[in-house]
């Protein structure tokens, strides 16, 4: 064989998995379909969209809280392209930062897409039309997704668009309307938003974020609508058209009556679906499940005896540290190491601002289990660190074991709640009770005091500052 562990993609999961065999001595090789490394995370997801947060936030506290820190400047203006070529820097750095570790850890880079000849054997098939074929004693699959649709929509990548076009816009939208209320959707929502655009969000739920708690929705839906969002939760979209600059959606709302909303630009962002396209998965005789996943075991083996899949291509959460646990997790497997990942504990967040980040059990979910548990909350405008900032909108809430007052889930929505959720993931990996961590001293002003203040409602209903 011409590699011990050959990986085919170079996502947050793939490149971790790869630098994690060499680490352990194994002779690897990454392949990847693009000519730049890091998959849809550092090129166009995860790394990208926080560029263009964070740029457009800047632009907002200049325009509304700069003059009342004391700050006075005249009227800022959007320089969108100027925007973009700094997002475009920020990917390029990212990217090169994994080539650079490619070759710290002496991994080979194919470029080219990956097909399976047989279980051992990947054809390469170059940008150019040539093809190569390596031979590896164990695969590693990590593909990842792409965004979903639904049938009805032509997504022409002009003005109805996926997250990735909304990362190059060459125009602040006039009016961006989004299908799907979702993480992606809220980000991307915010940024344009910030810039000046009219946004209008139509969500088949009844709940923005609908994965996360219901209090997280229920809070972002309030701090998006001071940003200007125009809100339809429980509507069906059912017509998406274009003419000219123009595009129409149609929805079916609650009771039945049609909406229709009128834009230059529509974000389709209803999720992602795993993608396996060109693999040829037949020819290793991996299996797939109904909803066009690679089926794994619990320890994300594949019906075939030498080939794995993590990240996105396998089902669970479509997060990128998700994908990198699980990238540690086969490696290390290989070598015959017990390595373990609790998947309940790998958190969630969503980068508008306010943040919201959660990890463990929703209050849904625990009521549908019929746990007995308790809630402690508390809000960010009761913090002397929130008020200093001006970020008041928000709050920390914590559910916690009715007898034994172990935490069960905590969940975020506030200035740094991304940040901030590895408390939680750190207490709940160590089992921790609310009554643990309300015991801890927590530096002040800081907006951890609101997990602090959390955790006492949630032991013995005894916040201080509230």
């Amino acid at each position: 064989m011409d590699y011990q562990v050959a990986v085919i993609g170079s996502g947050p999961g793939g490149y971790v998995a790869a630098i994690r065999c060499a680490q352990l001595g194994l002779k690897t090789a990454i392949i990847e379909k693009y000519d730049t490394l890091g998959g849809t995370c550092l090129n166009v997801g995860c790394i990208p969209s926080k560029a263009l947060l964070d740029s457009s936030e800047h632009f907002h506290n200049a325009e509304t809280t700069f003059k009342e820190h004391g700050i006075t400047i005249n009227k800022p203006k959007v320089n969108l392209k100027q925007m973009i070529a700094r997002k475009s820097q920020v990917v390029l750095d990212n990217v090169n930062g994994v080539s650079f570790l490619m070759k710290k850890n002496k991994i080979d880079v194919h470029h080219g897409l990956g097909s399976f000849v047989d279980k051992n054997t990947i054809n390469v098939e170059a940008g150019d039309g040539k093809s190569s074929q390596i031979t590896a004693e164990k695969v590693i699959i990590a593909t990842g997704s792409k965004p979903a649709s639904l049938p009805f929509i032509n997504i022409d990548k002009k003005r109805v668009i996926t997250s990735t076009e909304a990362l190059e816009l060459k125009e602040v939208p006039k009016h961006m309307i989004i299908i799907g209320g979702g993480v992606i959707g809220m980000e991307l929502g915010s940024v344009y938003a910030r810039l000046g655009a009219k946004v209008s969000v139509v969500e088949f739920m009844d709940n923005l974020i609908p994965s996360m708690d219901g209090t997280m929705g229920k809070e972002l839906q309030k701090a998006l609508k001071k940003l200007g969002f125009d809100i339809y939760l429980s509507h069906k979209v059912t017509e998406v058209s274009t003419s000219g600059k123009e595009v129409k959606v149609v929805a079916e709302a609650p009771k039945g009556d049609n909406l229709e909303l009128t834009g230059d630009y529509c974000l389709v962002s209803i999720g992602r679906r795993p993608y396996t396209d060109g693999l040829v998965l037949d020819k290793a005789g991996v299996k797939m499940d109904d909803r066009g996943r690679v089926e794994v075991d619990e320890h994300l083996k594949t019906n075939v005896d030498n080939i794995w899949a993590i990240g996105d291509v396998v089902k669970g959460a479509m997060l990128a540290h998700k994908a990198e646990e699980e990238g540690v997790f086969v490696a290390e497997q290989m070598v015959g190491q017990k390595p373990h990942i609790n998947y309940n504990l790998i958190p969630g967040v969503v980068y508008t601002w306010p943040e919201v980040a959660s990890v463990g059990f929703t209050e849904e979910q625990l009521k549908s289990q019929g746990k007995k548990f308790k809630t402690g909350k508390f809000p960010y405008k009761a913090l002397g660190r929130a008020r200093a900032s001006m970020d008041t909108d928000g709050l920390v809430k914590v559910l916690a074991d009715a007898e034994t007052d172990e935490i069960l889930g905590m969940h975020i929505i506030g200035a740094r709640a991304a940040d901030m959720i590895a408390s939680g993931v750190t207490a709940m990996e160590y089992r921790a009770s609310a009554e643990d961590v309300s015991r801890m001293s927590h530096a002040h002003p800081t907006y951890m005091e609101a997990v602090k203040e959390a955790c006492l409602a949630a032991t013995e209903n005894r916040p201080i500052h509230l």
